[in-house]
């Protein structure tokens, strides 16, 4: 597997982990109640803490990276063009492991600056393509 691959699973993992970790702790699933609206069909769920909202929110932003990070690597490794954007995608997955915690704890400005980041190196691998 080539690092870029490697990459593109790694942040796929990523993902799921943060989809997972968003779900835990929006619904506060460490309790009982959380627990009983984690395994069910979730209709009824709480009212959210702010903390539940933005791992939420981190969540559903996580997926919307993968969305547009996973084509640009796929594109990149067809066109055989894996070394030209590596750096690319090591800023974007790295920036993306900062941005989860940072997100879920409520880190103003620093979120947006990392989330910036992330999009410079989603903006590297293009250069490379086009």
């Amino acid at each position: 597997m080539t690092p870029l691959l490697e990459i593109t699973l790694y942040f796929t993992l990523l993902t799921f982990v943060t989809v997972v970790l968003g779900a835990a702790i929006r619904n506060q699933e460490w309790t009982k109640e959380g627990r009983e609206i984690g395994l069910g069909n979730r209709d009824n769920l709480r009212t959210e803490t702010p903390m539940g909202g933005r791992a939420d929110r981190a969540a559903k932003n996580s997926i919307e990276a993968l969305v547009f990070f996973a084509p640009l690597a796929v594109l990149s490794h067809l066109a055989g063009m894996d070394a030209e954007v590596l750096l690319g995608a090591q800023i974007a997955f790295w920036a993306r492991v900062a941005y989860v915690p940072i997100y879920i704890a409520g880190v103003k400005y620093v979120r947006s600056l990392v989330w910036i980041v992330g999009v410079v190196g989603y903006g590297v691998m293009v250069s490379h393509l086009l």
